[in-house]
């Protein structure tokens, strides 16, 4: 398996529905194991879900935590907010 489709998995986020903004490795399982059973998209994004699965199902999303980026957000944060989060970095 290529390394870079796990750091993928722990950082892409899904594009649609009611999980949009969520990362595909936080989906939760019962989720996956719908979309398993209706079928996966077609494409990468298929692709991805389909070895998600895997891993969920055999218990080995703890692999996914440390590829975890921080996401960048789609907009910008207010003052507040950023000084919220420059004082929780420095912590």
């Amino acid at each position: 398996m290529n390394p870079e489709i796990l750091i993928e998995l722990a950082n892409t986020t899904m594009p649609y529905g009611r999980y949009q903004g969520v990362r595909l490795c936080d989906l939760p399982e019962p989720y996956m194991v719908w979309y398993h059973t209706k079928g996966f998209p077609k494409g990468h994004l298929g692709e991805l879900l389909g070895t998600l699965y895997e891993i969920k199902v055999n218990g080995l999303e703890h692999l996914l935590e440390p590829l975890k980026q921080p996401l960048k957000p789609k907009v910008p944060l207010s003052p507040a907010l950023q000084k919220a989060q420059q004082e929780m970095n420095l912590k």
